[in-house]
């Protein structure tokens, strides 16, 4: 919120003859590619919608404080894209910004005469430009600009100038990281994208659900008598090697950053959607295991298998990491 003051059978085979080779990839890759996301430019394929992206990657370089992947971050969290978003507080529209903050922050970024907070290219110009406001507030401040600019959005300028820095809050420190970590997963890679130390294990427990089942909605319980859907089943992979992702496929989109399809490695998630411009239509998600194939729970009917990746509605994937899992918002702070 802008607060007041600012042919799946021969794959099969092909498939489990190699897991044993794609495990000691993922491991020996993980060894040897150190960092994340080492230096990123603009937005990563797919990481936002279409219709946004011209204006994050305008607006994402007002100022040295802020990136269009920051920018994009900023948003996801607070309104999930919704440029009609309310909230019980009274912020409006896709930036999440009190009126009365508006009035004075508002951009007429479209040029139709008039700020409009539910209009998404103007809420875009805004919510850059008040984070500017706020990063020249604090611009005396010693140490990282954008995060002293993040920490002032959180918790008002005078907080971070009193601090000399990032204050010790824990939620102003929480939402500085959270971004900063959700900023990785929408940035464009410069360079390869360290894989994911977790992948393996992941594989492993997707490998022991496969003949199982689909069920809708299901989440591998007792209850469900082990069966799983698409989301249910990444979820449960990765929870098995202490990584919490979120229930639906295309909140699970970014939770790392995301690989191009020639750099895919074991244990990325592969998406499928409506709408290849639109992360929100989002529809599937699978396990890659290598070779171009997915595990998978794919629909109703049918069992927990390998499947080709290369389909007309791939839409991309993400390189789970444990940060970028811990940075996604979560309904009702869950």
């Amino acid at each position: 919120m802008r607060k007041w003051w600012l042919g799946a059978g021969a794959g099969i085979g092909m498939c489990l003859a190699l897991l044993g080779l794609l495990f000691f990839a993922v491991y020996t890759a993980s060894l040897n590619i150190a960092g994340g996301v080492r230096g990123a430019v603009g937005l990563a394929k797919g990481a936002v919608p279409a219709a946004y992206q011209p204006q994050l990657e305008k607006w994402g370089n007002l100022c040295e404080a802020i990136t269009p992947a920051l920018l994009a971050a900023q948003l996801y969290t607070e309104s999930n894209w919704d440029p009609k978003a309310k909230s019980p507080a009274g912020a409006l529209g896709l930036a999440q910004f009190i009126p009365e903050t508006w009035a004075r922050y508002g951009v007429d970024a479209n040029g139709d005469g008039k700020p409009d907070i539910w209009n998404p290219d103007d809420a875009i110009a805004s919510a850059a430009t008040y984070d500017c406001a706020l990063a020249k507030d604090v611009k005396s401040v010693p140490g990282d600009a954008t995060n002293n600019m993040l920490a002032a959005y959180n918790a008002g300028p005078y907080s971070v100038i009193q601090a000399a820095g990032v204050p010790r809050i824990s939620e102003t420190q929480g939402y500085v990281r959270s971004i900063r970590d959700l900023e990785r997963s929408f940035a464009r890679p410069v360079g390869h994208v360290a894989p994911s130390q977790q992948a393996a294990g992941a594989i492993y427990f997707a490998q022991e659900q496969l003949g199982k089942p689909y069920l809708w909605g299901g989440d591998g319980t007792k209850e469900d008598g082990g069966r799983f859907d698409c989301s249910g089943l990444t979820k449960a992979a990765y929870a098995s090697v202490g990584i919490e992702l979120p229930r639906v496929a295309n909140d699970q989109w970014n939770a790392g950053p995301h690989p191009k399809r020639d750099e895919l490695m074991p244990g990325d998630l592969v998406f499928f959607a409506h709408n290849l411009q639109d992360p929100r239509t989002i529809h599937h998600v699978g396990l890659y295991v290598g070779g171009g194939y997915m595990i998978n729970a794919p629909h109703t009917g049918a069992v927990n298998r390998f499947d080709k990746i290369d389909t007309p509605d791939y839409i991309g994937a993400t390189r789970v990491t444990d940060a970028g899992a811990k940075a996604l918002p979560r309904p009702n702070g869950v």
